[in-house]
């Protein structure tokens, strides 16, 4: 098991008129290889909660153990956790700092006490697997490049950590479908690679649906339900109660059904869709 939490409860400004509860009792359990997808209404605690596995946000209350990490430790090792852990944050092109891509992807490395020798080589992984000439690349201002370029860059930095975790804010925000295929198909690599385990907060249902696992949905502070795309998004009181979306593909699926049309399986994918509708026209 790769990530083990247990009850966790995070309010901020404590003790004063502003105090807000953004987690109640939260438990949740990520095997390691497992692609996670995190959703929920704005406000629901996404963020707060993926905040506290690299503990961006510190534990007030509660359980958190990545591998072999326990966050509730007196002094827990942080800089061990953040090697095991990348996050890249929503918008992660707005980090960028450094004079050149290089200097700014080995920046992680380089926090990591590695030999100059090392460094080298995982900043030359990183910024290839993104999909970026190494080369051509690594003496360029980072704000000279393109908006797809400067978050592929961005996450080239968290990965040349090369973390067993992998936690994205919102990938896809913000780009055109052919950015966010790109981003999408960059995090299946990375998966494939050297980060198994994946987690990603998304409000793109279509995205979750095609690419996750497992999801946790989010409501009010609290995981209104742990499960399959299958199980969650074929849940019609659970979403009417979290006022939750459909991916489209679901959608389609459901409204065949009310006219009629036989399927099969309760399709999630586009290609699971054009299978059901496939079977069940030799059906009839």
């Amino acid at each position: 098991m790769s990530i083990e939490v247990k009850d966790l409860t995070y309010t901020y400004s404590p003790k004063t008129p502003y105090a807000s509860t953004a987690l109640k009792g939260v438990s949740l359990h990520i095997n390691e290889g497992e692609y996670v997808g995190i959703i929920g209404k704005t406000g629901s605690g996404k963020s707060t909660f993926i905040q506290h596995l690299n503990a961006l946000i510190r534990l007030q209350s509660g359980e958190i153990k990545v591998y072999d990490i326990d966050l509730n430790a007196k002094k827990p090792d942080l800089k061990r956790l953040r090697g095991t852990v990348g996050m890249v944050m929503q918008y992660p092109e707005y980090q960028l700092f450094d004079e050149t891509v290089e200097k700014d992807v080995s920046y992680g490395p380089k926090n990591l006490g590695l030999s100059e020798e090392e460094i080298k080589e995982r900043v030359r992984e990183a910024i290839t697997l993104v999909g970026l000439d190494y080369e051509e690349m690594r003496d360029r201002s980072p704000f000279e490049l393109s908006g797809g370029q400067k978050r592929r860059v961005a996450i080239a930095g968290v990965i040349a950590m090369r973390p067993k975790v992998l936690v994205l804010d919102e990938p896809i925000a913000g780009l055109d479908p052919k950015g966010k295929q790109e981003i999408l198909s960059l995090i299946k690599r990375l998966k494939n690679s050297f980060s198994p385990t994946v987690i990603v907060v998304s409000h793109d249902m279509d995205s979750v649906a095609e690419n996750c696992d497992k999801i946790a949905l989010f409501s009010d502070g609290e995981i209104a339900r742990f499960a399959s795309p299958r199980e969650i998004f074929y849940d019609d009181e659970l979403l009417a109660r979290t006022e939750l979306d459909c991916p489209s593909v679901i959608k389609v699926a459901k409204e065949l059904m009310k006219l009629g049309c036989p399927l099969p399986t309760r399709p999630v994918r586009k290609e699971e869709l054009i299978a059901a509708l496939t079977q069940g026209g030799r059906h009839e």
